[in-house]
């Protein structure tokens, strides 16, 4: 894709040479993620950050990416605060916003919400995940640390062998990343879930499509054996039609120590994107796991970071000038007459 001024809606805007540009960019930035070096190229542009469903880590992960670029956040933390809640369109809101930032990230409940917002707005627009659609930032840091995990074991994410466990069918970071992965080469997929939470059948056929290996599983123990990724994800009861219907699914799958030792491969990597439930009837992963070195789950959270630092350094077009301090910096501006 063209980053320069683009939009980041969905992870199918992708390919594997995209792919690897985003994560080239993050492995350079990760010094000023970690605070080794410090960078002001993006002083004077202002992230809109609007989120209209509740979030913690990706709001803040993308409000310190922009600041720690050297950018300015200004904040929409629910739809209640908005005017939206006055009857004002998804158009109407972009025009504005996009007059007052130089970049958005929006979350929205709605599927297809970001990408109506999009088409009206006059600046780069993040998709910070659609109702149960997309997750598109989520999935690139999933990817990006499932690599990770795998080149420290001498592995690659070609011919790997994952388990996606849980809510399948809500799960909007599960679906953007099976289109991810599905752009590498022979990969194994066992999908776990309760009945009815199964992944879309669309999405099913899609990797079938392109070549890999799917099995479907309804035993947590049987379908987390002999692979090398445990994607685990909560049940999304906030997308269920009633509170009565989520309750059924909680506590269904839980992974523990005991759990782990018992099914899976003594170096299989266990990844959430978070949050996870801690409550004791919901419990996806037991904090008996907290010392087990192959939980990833806090290393994906800082892997957030540098990959959401690489989406507005290529969408503004900042990346050379990050190191480059002897020439004046202007980021990507987009034209913001009204038509």
């Amino acid at each position: 894709m063209e980053f320069t001024g683009g939009h980041v809606l969905s992870v199918s805007q992708f390919d594997r040479e995209d792919i690897s540009r985003i994560f080239d960019v993050a492995d350079e930035l990760r010094p000023y993620a970690q605070r080794k070096r410090i960078t002001r190229v993006l002083q004077g542009a202002i992230l809109a950050n609007m989120f209209f469903e509740p979030s913690t880590r990706t709001r803040i992960s993308f409000a310190a990416a922009f600041n720690l670029l050297g950018g300015e956040v200004r904040e929409t933390s629910e739809i209640r605060a908005s005017s939206l809640t006055k009857g004002e369109s998804l158009y109407d809101t972009a025009r504005v916003l996009s007059g007052y930032s130089d970049v958005i990230v929006m979350r929205h409940p709605e599927a297809g919400s970001v990408a109506e917002f999009a088409r009206a707005s006059r600046v780069p627009v993040l998709n910070g995940g659609d109702g149960p659609n997309e997750h598109p930032s989520q999935a690139l840091l999933d990817l990006y640390t499932i690599r990770s995990e795998l080149l420290a074991q001498n592995k690659s994410v070609n011919s790997m062998k994952i388990s996606l466990v849980g809510d399948l069918k809500y799960g909007r970071a599960v679906h953007s990343l099976c289109k991810l992965i599905a752009l590498y080469d022979n990969v194994r997929f066992n999908l776990v879930s309760p009945p009815g939470l199964e992944l879309p059948e669309e999405l099913v056929l899609q990797l079938q499509s392109q070549g890999h290996r799917v099995e479907k599983y309804h035993a947590l123990e049987a379908g987390i054996h002999n692979v090398d990724i445990v994607y685990v994800t909560r049940t999304q009861e906030e997308r269920f039609p009633s509170q009565a219907e989520a309750d059924r699914y909680k506590g269904l799958f839980r992974l523990n120590q005991s759990v782990y030792t018992q099914n899976c491969e003594p170096n299989t990597v266990i990844m959430h994107p978070l949050p996870r439930d801690s409550r004791a009837n919901a419990q996806e992963l037991d904090d008996d796991l907290i010392e087990n070195p192959h939980l990833a789950i806090f290393r994906q959270t800082d892997n957030g970071l540098v990959v959401r630092m690489a989406l507005f350094a290529l969408v503004l077009n900042v990346v050379d000038a990050v190191h480059d301090h002897s020439q004046p910096v202007t980021w990507y501006t987009a034209k913001r007459t009204p038509r």
